[in-house]
């Protein structure tokens, strides 16, 4: 495989996923930053960072579910997902779920005077979880494992 063509990068079995995680992931921490921050300064640009940065993140979340789902289909051909690929769809699931979860209370929020402070606690459980499936996933990808 040649790394500067393009063809073959984009349209490896596996590139795309490895390729479209990394925007949620940072566009949700990066959302939980804003927000955490406008904690400690209440301003409109901090709470409005915090809203577009979730929205993109929540947006994005389906597209990297399937594009996971389709790297596993066709980089193992479908076969049966067992131990750390497990686990790592599992908490990929649970990770969206939470990422929407967390955009719908902003949006949700955004007609309110504040917002709840029960997002707080469920934000940084979102960032535990995204962390958690990140880790799988390098090792998974080879980034991880130790040489």
């Amino acid at each position: 495989m040649n790394y500067f063509d393009p063809k073959s990068v984009l349209l490896a079995k596996h590139a795309q996923h490895v390729v479209l995680i990394h925007f949620p992931i940072a566009l949700f921490l990066t959302g939980v930053l804003f927000d955490f921050a406008g904690l400690r300064k209440p301003r409109p640009t901090l709470a409005a960072a915090a809203f577009a940065n979730l929205m993109a993140a929540a947006i994005s979340v389906p597209f990297v579910l399937t594009s996971g789902i389709l790297a596993w289909r066709w980089q193992l051909e479908g076969q049966r997902l067992h131990g750390l690929l497990l686990f790592h769809l599992v908490l990929g699931c649970l990770t969206g779920l939470l990422i929407v979860a967390v955009a719908a209370i902003h949006f949700r929020a955004r007609k309110a005077p504040s917002l709840p402070t029960y997002r707080l606690p469920l934000e940084l459980l979102a960032t535990l979880v995204v962390i958690a499936t990140g880790h799988l996933g390098g090792f998974l990808s080879g980034v991880n494992i130790p040489s």
